[in-house]
């Protein structure tokens, strides 16, 4: 995305805050918190909803979940393979042997095909192609069509790819009602990389086409393209398509250390933030687990981006329902946390990394505006201001639209100060001396 606003870069208030009175400056995390967390779910497997998102609920957190839609029950679109006639590309087969110029139609194929390891061929393919082993992924095909053949397998049909029932848009909705998010998964859960343009479009766009038919636009902000791919003709699409994607964030203040990555605790990454994404499995350690918190918790600008997929015996590597609710109490009990979801973390970032802060001040008021190009449909978080008042001002009243708010006054090294919320629709305010 290109932003075309002023980017202020700005300073924790106990450490550089500017000695002139009315210096004012947005809080790196919402309340002055020291890091951020959100908890994201990929499928959108049955005990996601009916496990994990009541405990959640239960200690105020929210969710953020990336579904496959073609296999909730009441979905207008279904996975289909677009192209030449099956029995055309198995006959080539036969003559023609995969290569560079083939493989992502034969790629998009295979999986469709009624025959047994359908879905393996084309997952094991994708996986090949994305690790650079290009005559692996070539000879798999091969394999995968001869199987075919010999079998006579031309006929077509849906993979199916989730393990279990799914919930249907009726409880979806309501979830969606109670402020958890939902972003695109794709139709099938397909490895894009190996798919050619017109199956790889489809299974982005009809997904996106039936989350807002069934939720509305609000819930197109972020995507997560399956397989935690970052390959470059698929994030291509992806970040066209959508404001924010989980599998790779091109932010100029970002440094990206995604769940094959390591984070090095010590280091400058010379960035503003760091977002660290982690994936329990089944046998992750609730010690392993806990670490994570407590590692982001010895800096101030890191973002822990959980992927969790099956709970509680349903969904790939599920993780048990009490390792769950102990680990989302651990959390809750860390009040330095800012438990949000992607795409609320996402924004706030944004927001604050491409928001230009002007103040003048009077005798007795300090005129504050806040000024960004981002798309207010999109950016609408909250952001918390700090700032610094003179010292003979001892009662301070926040002032917007029909809004009166008397702030707290704090001191620090610095002076006195304040801090108070601001909504993302206000961009003028004043701070009134009484």
């Amino acid at each position: 995305m290109k932003y075309l606003s002023v980017i202020v870069f700005l300073l924790l208030p106990c450490v550089l805050f500017g000695q002139e009175k009315g210096d004012t400056q947005i809080l790196k995390w919402p309340n002055g918190k020291k890091a951020a967390v959100s908890l994201t779910y990929d499928d959108g497997t049955l005990n996601q909803f009916h496990v994990a998102l009541p405990i959640m609920e239960s200690l105020g957190m929210k969710g953020t979940f990336y579904i496959n839609t073609g296999e909730i029950p009441s979905s207008k679109y279904r996975a289909k393979f677009l192209g030449r006639q099956p029995e055309e590309i198995l006959k080539e087969s036969q003559s023609v042997p995969t290569d560079e110029n083939n493989l992502f139609e034969r790629a998009s194929l295979i999986r469709f095909l009624d025959m047994p390891d359908a879905v393996s061929f084309h997952d094991r393919t994708g996986a090949a192609f994305e690790q650079g082993r290009k005559a692996t992924a070539f000879q798999l095909i091969d394999e995968g069509l001869s199987q075919a053949v010999n079998m006579g397998a031309k006929n077509l049909t849906i993979p199916k790819i989730i393990d279990g029932p799914m919930i249907d848009w009726e409880e979806i909705r309501d979830y969606a009602a109670r402020g958890h998010e939902f972003g695109v998964h794709t139709i099938s859960h397909p490895r894009l990389a190996v798919l050619d343009e017109a199956n790889l479009l489809f299974e982005l766009e009809k997904c996106r086409d039936e989350i807002e038919m069934q939720l509305g636009r609000e819930f197109l902000f972020s995507a997560e393209c399956p397989f935690g791919t970052e390959d470059e003709r698929v994030m291509e699409y992806a970040l066209e398509m959508f404001p924010a994607t989980r599998n790779r964030m091109p932010e100029e203040f970002l440094e990206e250390i995604n769940r094959s990555g390591k984070f090095d605790l010590s280091k400058d990454y010379n960035k503003e933030y760091v977002q660290w994404q982690r994936g329990p499995l089944s046998g992750t350690s609730p010690e392993l687990m806990r670490s994570w918190v407590d590692d982001i918790l010895t800096r101030d600008d890191t973002w822990l981006v959980l992927v969790f997929h099956g709970i509680e015996g349903i969904g790939w590597e599920a993780i048990p329902e009490a390792v769950i609710k102990s680990y989302f109490e651990y959390i809750a009990e860390k009040e330095d946390i800012w438990v949000g979801t992607f795409a609320e973390v996402t924004k706030y970032m944004r927001q604050r990394m491409h928001t230009k802060v002007d103040y003048s001040l009077e005798e007795k008021k300090l005129k504050i505006s806040l000024n960004s190009a981002l798309d207010k449909f999109w950016y609408d978080q909250e952001l918390t201001l700090m700032t610094l008042i003179p010292s003979d001002w001892n009662k301070v009243v926040l002032k917007y639209g029909s809004t009166e708010e008397v702030l707290s006054i704090h001191k620090n090294a610095n002076g006195k100060y304040v801090t108070y919320g601001i909504p993302a629709e206000i961009s003028k305010f004043s701070l009134d001396n009484r």
